[in-house]
Parts: structure tokens; C-alpha cells; sequence
């Protein structure tokens, strides 16, 4: 070991594969399909350290004839599985002795899917085990030196202690043996960990695997990952729970993005800034590519585009508009990503309330002109349209009202007549126009969740949680300080310099609308902590709180019930105007 250099640790290497159980499994069937073809044999080895742990073999009754070729290949005769239990009464030791072992197979596709299929049909979950193929590790590492890579060739050619004969337990034995041999084999790659092997044979061929080198230093644990150029300016930046095995995976042929090819020649160097939990990793990761716009990132990178969709109701008509930045009044919903869902949420109210859709502004004072035209929505009937006069004042507080009550305490009537609008559509035969209609309605119920999520975060004000082992600090739904192996910190050591791009942004006021710099960090705190199940409260200086209740959701349409009458929509503001007088 070279002066100055300390040893990995076992977190930072993974599991040791000599500390990883694995469970070799071989089948013999009838055929090759797994949801026609029945098991007629099982055989298994359990290895951990280079040490045989247990075996399990048995004939399997497959209740159904054994093609005459079948027993030619194996061996195996009906007069053998007579006698034999069914599967049914093996699957519950098969699955007990594999445990939760990490299960290798030679074309592991075949062995495993009918060992799940075989689970499913007894009403049993499947396998859901770590799974090492050896035919593509083998092809991998050996390729060159065997004309294929068959279990028979490979055992042949390499030597094996152990020649398969197509019965179960045999062919399992060499399976295991041919598992230790590339484990060896692999070890010249630098693959002592599980996770390495497991990615492997998805590394082949790579034009750019010269560059692993850069990922040798790399923690197995959460934290942002930056890709940068020869002068460190940062090309890339990402965030994992797992940052090795994550920016290894840019190198496996799996990765088909080209993008990323582009970027791998790019790049010089990679560098980490480790966290104490995925969240942190997550904000971090928000605040680098909104302050840094790498040119390899593309979310996050338009928050200036970023808008609102607010109701002007310091006017004296109120009307639904897209705003790019917040008014000092007025109700808001927002910031939007794109222009287009925030129009979408303003069509969906104005598909069932008749606001003015005219742009005119109008004071108290205002005086429509005698020869003011009436708009085409308002010649229509769908909208009202104070601007030529032909409004009452009363009735459009009266909607103005329930479109505050239904965006700021409960949208279930809104929702019932967007609802409603979308059956009568379908039941006459428009389905392009009631597919829009749903996603109108669906885009105001993501907007609704959204708005009342971050202003339920907004309002815990100095939020502090313990996720893990950290006690994390959140200012109006903004991360600020992290207290974590007895340290407390606001800031992060960062390389290249990043150190000053990770501050936190200064909270906002409760009463204007949330910045649009902020908006992507607060809704993904937000949205971690409400599906989290290791969140606890330390302290919280106001008030987090969500509905018990939730939101309404779209019903699916049930076209073969009785619908309304083709023609008239069953309800619409009229009728609901008339219930509230």
C-alpha cells in the first residue's frame, strides 16, 4: 500500500463477495416455456466463502406427459416423477432454503421464471432476490477463450471440478463452480464487492471503461456526484443513494442516452459531496444545477421560465391569468413549470365558470361604451363579459367566491363539474374533446396537491426532523442546517470550489407567492416527507398539517351506465348559482 494511503472500509467496497450467500439454482422441465412447460426437477447449492452450506435436490411431479426428447436429454422418465410430490408441496422449502440468498443460474431467465412462474400459479409472491447470471459474466470475462459459452463448453474447457449431465443438482455444482472461477477471474478488474460483479457484464465493449479508474474513490453511500471537464468546470451533476454504483452505471452499454457518451469523453475528473441522507443529496443537487446550469443537466435548468397562474381579484371583474412573476395581490397558484399546465389549469375552471376572458381592465369606475361588442365566449354562453355591459355584478362576485373557496379549501364541487362535463362529452361519442377536458381537470388536481403541500411546509416555519441519523433543519420548506454525528453544519466542503453554490436561500413570507427559485427545493422536501416512514418531529415553530380528507380524485367512466341526456350537460353554474341562493 502506497505511503499516505488509507484502506477501504467495508461500506466503501460493498458487501465482500466472501461475505455474500449464494444460492446456485438448476432446473430440468419439459420444454422451454415457462407458462406452458412444467419443472420435473430441482437441484440447489448454497455457497458463502469458497464453503458449501446445504444442497436441495428432488424430482418434481409435473403432472403432465414428459416429451420422449426430454428423457432422451436428461434422463429424467415419467416413471422417475411418478412417485414424485407435486410443485405446490416443494415451493415452500424450495423458497425457504434460498432464503435471502443472492441466487446464480446459468441463463438465469429460464431457471428463475419458471420457479416464479411456478409461484405465481400457487398464489405465492416471486422471487425478488439479487440475481447473478453467469452466461453473461461468463461472456464477459472468458469469451476469447471458449467457442461458447454453454454450461457443458465452459465446465469442458475450463476445467471444472464439477461436468454437467442435464440433472438438477449436477449441472447446479458446476454452475457453482464456474461462479468461483470468474469471481476469480474478475478480481483483476478490481471486483470485490457485490455490486460490482452484479454490473459486470453490463460494462462490456464500453469505448470509455478506461475511465472507471475515476470512480474508484467513490463512497457507496448518498451524496451529489459532479462529472467535470479538464478545468473542473462541471459538465454533469447527479444525485444517488448509492453514488459509486450510480456513476458506474454511465459506463455499462445500457446506458443509451447519447448525451452521456459525449459527456464521459468530456470528462476529466469526478468528484462527490457525500450527505447524511438522500433528501440532502436531493437539495443539493437543486441548488447546484439551478446556480450552475451544467450543460448536461437539462431539469432544473428553467426556472426563469418557471410561472403563475393568478386571479386578479384587486380588479373589479377578477379574471384567471398567467403571470411570469407574482403580483402584490391577487390569489396564486404556482410557479408552474411550463406555461402550458398553468394554462391547462385555467381552462379547466373556465370550461365551468363563466369568468370574463376579456382583457380589458376595468376599475369601480368603469363605463362599458355603448357599442362595445360582446366576445365570442360570451356569445357562446361560457363566459360573461362585463366589458360590453352585459354582466351582473352580484352573480360574478357570487362565482369569483366559489373559485377562491374551491382553489383555497375544497375543489370537490369544481371537480364534480369537470367530472360531469367529461361523461356528457363521452356519451356523445366526443372522446378527443373529453380527453382534453380530463386533462384539464387532472392538471388542476396535480396543481391543487402541489399548492397545498408547500404551503403546509411553508407554514411549519423552523422545521426540524430527524430522518436516520440526522436532524435536519427546514426554514419556510428551505433546508438550512444539518446536525449529524454530534456536528452541526449550514454549509458543505465541497470540491472545485462548489462550496459557495450549496448556501441556502433566504426564507420568503408566508403571504407573498413562493419564489420561483425555491419552488423545485420546498415541493421536494415537501414531497419526501409526506411518503417517508422514518420521518420524526424534533421541533416545529408553527403549524404542519395536512388534510385528512385529501383531494378528490377523477372517477373512471363507467360508459355502459345510464348517461345523461345527449345534449345538455347535467350541470352547470346556473344550477349551482340557484343551490347557493
Amino acid at each position: 500500500m502506497a505511503p499516505g494511503q488509507q484502506q477501504k472500509s467495508f461500506d466503501e467496497i460493498g458487501t465482500p463477495l466472501s461475505d455474500v450467500t449464494f444460492c446456485i439454482l438448476d432446473l430440468e422441465t419439459t420444454g422451454g416455456s415457462a407458462g406452458v412447460d412444467r419443472i420435473t426437477e430441482i437441484g440447489a447449492v448454497k455457497y458463502r466463502g469458497g464453503e458449501c452450506l446445504g444442497t436441495f435436490q428432488t424430482l418434481v411431479n409435473p403432472g403432465v406427459a414428459i416429451p420422449p426428447y426430454i428423457t432422451i436429454l436428461t434422463g429424467i422418465s415419467e416413471a422417475m416423477v411418478l412417485p414424485a410430490p407435486r410443485i405446490e408441496a416443494v415451493l415452500p422449502s424450495l423458497v425457504e432454503f434460498i432464503g435471502d440468498s443472492v441466487l446464480v443460474a446459468h441463463n438465469a431467465r429460464f431457471d428463475i421464471g419458471f420457479v416464479n412462474a411456478a409461484l405465481i400459479t400457487a398464489d405465492r409472491e416471486p422471487l425478488t432476490n439479487r440475481v447473478i447470471d453467469t452466461v453473461p459474466l461468463a461472456r464477459r470475462l472468458v469469451r476469447d477463450e471458449v467457442p461458447d459459452c454453454k454450461l457443458g463448453t465452459l465446465a469442458s474447457r475450463l476445467r471444472l471440478a464439477h461436468q454437467p449431465c442435464h440433472r438438477a443438482l449436477d449441472d447446479a455444482l458446476a454452475t457453482a463452480d464456474l461462479l468461483h472461477f470468474l469471481i476469480e477471474r474478475a478480481s483483476g478488474f478490481g471486483v470485490m464487492g457485490l455490486d460490482d460483479l452484479i454490473g459486470l457484464p453490463r460494462l462490456e465493449t464500453h469505448p470509455l471503461a478506461a475511465k472507471l479508474r475515476l470512480t474508484e474513490d467513490l463512497p457507496r453511500s448518498s451524496g451529489v456526484y459532479v462529472f467535470a471537464d479538464a478545468s473542473g468546470k462541471p459538465l454533469y451533476v447527479g444525485k444517488a443513494s448509492n453514488v459509486r454504483q450510480r456513476v458506474r452505471s454511465y459506463f455499462g452499454t445500457a446506458e443509451s442516452r447519447r448525451k452521456i457518451g459525449s459527456m464521459l469523453r468530456q470528462t476529466h475528473s469526478i468528484h462527490c459531496i457525500p450527505t447524511p441522507h438522500p433528501l440532502v443529496a436531493a437539495v443539493l443537487e437543486l441548488r447546484l444545477i439551478g446556480r450552475l446550469l451544467p450543460h448536461y443537466n437539462r431539469a432544473g435548468t428553467n426556472v426563469d421560465r418557471y410561472c403563475y397562474v393568478r386571479l386578479t381579484t384587486d380588479e373589479e371583474w377578477p379574471r384567471l391569468v398567467v403571470s411570469k412573476n407574482p403580483a402584490k395581490s391577487g390569489l396564486h397558484l404556482g410557479p408552474f413549470t411550463t406555461r402550458t399546465s398553468a394554462r391547462l389549469v385555467i381552462e379547466a375552471i373556465e370550461s365551468v365558470m363563466p369568468l370574463r376572458r376579456c382583457t380589458v381592465r376595468m376599475g369601480r369606475k368603469y363605463v362599458a361604451p355603448p357599442d362595445a361588442p360582446v366576445c365570442s365566449a360570451a356569445q357562446l354562453g361560457v363566459a360573461q363579459c362585463p366589458c360590453s355591459g352585459q354582466a351582473d355584478r352580484d352573480e360574478y362576485r357570487k362565482i369569483v367566491a366559489f373559485i377562491v373557496s374551491a382553489l383555497t379549501e375544497s375543489p370537490d364541487a369544481l371537480i364534480d363539474m369537470l367530472h360531469e362535463r367529461i361523461v356528457n362529452l363521452a356519451a356523445n361519442q366526443r372522446f378527443e374533446e373529453a380527453a382534453e377536458m380530463r386533462d384539464r381537470a387532472q392538471a388542476l388536481l396535480t396543481a391543487l396537491q402541489r399548492q397545498r403541500s408547500i404551503d403546509a411546509l411553508r407554514r411549519a416555519d423552523v422545521l426540524t426532523v430527524r430522518l436516520g441519523d440526522a436532524h435536519i433543519v427546514f426554514d419556510g420548506g428551505v433546508l438550512s442546517a444539518i446536525r449529524h454525528d454530534d456536528r452541526f453544519f449550514s454549509s458543505f466542503d465541497a470540491p472545485l470550489g462548489l462550496d459557495e453554490h450549496l448556501t441556502a436561500p433566504e426564507p420568503t413570507d408566508l403571504d407573498v407567492p413562493l419564489p420561483r427559485h425555491v419552488a423545485d427545493e420546498v415541493m421536494c422536501v415537501a414531497r419526501h416527507l409526506e411518503t417517508a416512514d422514518d420521518v420524526m418531529i424534533d421541533e416545529c415553530s408553527g403549524e404542519w398539517a395536512l388534510s385528512v380528507r385529501g383531494l378528490p380524485t377523477l372517477r373512471r367512466l363507467d360508459l355502459t351506465a345510464s348517461a345523461p341526456r345527449p345534449g345538455r350537460y347535467s350541470r352547470s353554474w346556473n344550477d349551482l348559482s340557484a343551490m347557493l341562493r
